[in-house]
């Protein structure tokens, strides 16, 4: 799972650089703000945005535990790659147009 989020992470933010932030994969925009990052945890992979973005998926995610600015991925389910690839695309523009900077 963790090499899929890492494909589609790659795939939906190809200008992104990734480092590691905190021991974790982290994508940042090319001025340096953190976009998201994921974890990897005992029981799920966690995908971290900004609440804001988390926020605006809520409906999307009902099926998922999600946090502040998380959502948890089991790792015997499948990964919902399309409210991925949208949370990803939304955290760009919320950057780019309205300067949210990482939490």
């Amino acid at each position: 799972m963790l090499e899929q989020l890492c494909a589609l992470c790659r795939d939906a933010a190809p200008h992104a650089t990734e480092q590691l932030k905190w021991g974790h994969p982290a994508y940042l925009h090319p001025d340096g703000v953190i976009l998201f990052m994921f974890s990897a945890h005992k029981a799920h992979a966690s995908f971290a945005v900004t609440p804001s973005t988390r926020a605006a998926f809520t409906a999307d995610l009902v099926a998922y535990r999600t946090a502040k600015g998380t959502v948890a991925l089991p790792y015997d389910a499948p990964s919902p790659h399309s409210i991925l690839r949208r949370m990803i695309e939304f955290r760009i523009r919320e950057y780019e147009d309205e300067g949210v900077k990482w939490m």
